[in-house]
């Protein structure tokens, strides 16, 4: 029995599901290859198939006038494999084991074919881009996958993560998750609707940045059998993220004590992290991080303001709701 919030995400890609039905089809035709371990790597990944939140807002921001053009399937397919480069390439660097409950690649394999993998999957999106001969969506996403490189970059770069602002945190999500879906939204505009293509880009930018929020919410708030990652992963693996941020400010000195024996703690025990989750949501962290997110989420709503009444718009505000209450 499908969940109310997976349900709504049905609901949002209804306008777009023809295409969207073509979209894994097109992502596997652009990265096969006649290589043992690349399909055997694909098929794994084949089979952790995610929810295509990307590929829906590239198709739905193609269709705002009724009339998107063949290529946006193409590209949908581009933007999945830009992101799930991302993907692999992530759960590479952190060390993860699972994603959505699924081993990852490098749990599978090796850090080193995880690596491999995510370059051979972002050469061929590449490659796909130079096929289809624009060069816009080129640009615009390289722009994006560069911005998402530099982004986890600077997060390595971090050596005191509690010195970690409010500020850094904005330019890490916006470069890692809000570059993606803005370019997606973007390029679904030129593929369909391009006199819309800043307000899409803007629309994408700022749910990308109240998409980023709710799921580091969701590691303060969820359990495992939800997430897909164990609850309180963020602080297992001392990243900073918004809550935590938002709440520093009205610690004591005792609670910012725990906190601080935490991040100088290797290996963080559940009850540790239960605590630094509970001064957290006692200070405040938790809904202030949330109004934060719906704030982004209005902006996000303003940026529709001037797109045609349609079952696409109203997908497409539907999508606002969608990502600040997952739940799955």
């Amino acid at each position: 029995m499908l969940t109310p919030v997976a349900s709504a995400l049905l609901e949002i890609q209804a306008p777009v599901r023809e295409s969207l039905d073509r979209v894994p089809d097109e992502i596997w035709r652009i990265v096969q290859a006649d290589v043992a371990i690349v399909e055997a790597a694909n098929a794994h990944l084949r089979g952790m198939r995610g929810k295509l939140f990307r590929p829906t807002l590239l198709l739905l921001a193609a269709a705002v006038e009724g009339k998107p053009e063949e290529r946006a399937i193409p590209l949908a397919a581009v933007t999945e494999l830009v992101h799930l480069t991302s993907v692999v390439h992530d759960d590479s660097v952190d060390h993860s084991v699972l994603r959505r409950g699924q081993p990852t690649i490098n749990a599978l394999f090796s850090h080193q074919v995880a690596v491999l993998m995510g370059d051979f999957l972002f050469s061929k999106a590449i490659a796909e881009l130079v096929r289809l001969g624009d060069l816009e969506p080129l640009r615009v996403f390289t722009q994006a996958s560069n911005e998402m490189t530099l982004g986890e970059l600077r997060q390595l770069a971090s050596f005191d993560a509690l010195t970690f602002s409010e500020k850094d945190y904005y330019a890490l999500i916006r470069a890692k998750t809000a570059s993606l879906l803005g370019a997606a939204c973007e390029m679904g505009a030129l593929a369909g609707a391009p006199r819309y293509r800043a307000p899409m880009r803007r629309f994408g930018e700022r749910l990308g940045m109240a998409f980023q929020i709710a799921d580091d919410l969701l590691d303060y708030t969820e359990l495992e059998t939800v997430t897909g990652k164990p609850s309180g992963n963020d602080l297992r693996e001392h990243k900073v993220t918004l809550p935590l941020i938002a709440a520093m400010p009205s610690m004591s000195r005792a609670q910012r004590e725990r906190v601080e024996a935490l991040f100088d703690d290797p290996t963080p025990s559940d009850e540790t992290i239960a605590e630094v989750v509970g001064i957290v949501t006692e200070c405040g962290g938790l809904e202030m991080a949330r109004q934060k997110g719906e704030a982004y989420a209005a902006d996000a709503a303003e940026a529709l303001a001037g797109i045609p009444g349609s079952e696409v718009r109203q997908a497409l505000s539907d999508a606002l709701g969608y990502v600040m209450d997952r739940r799955s």
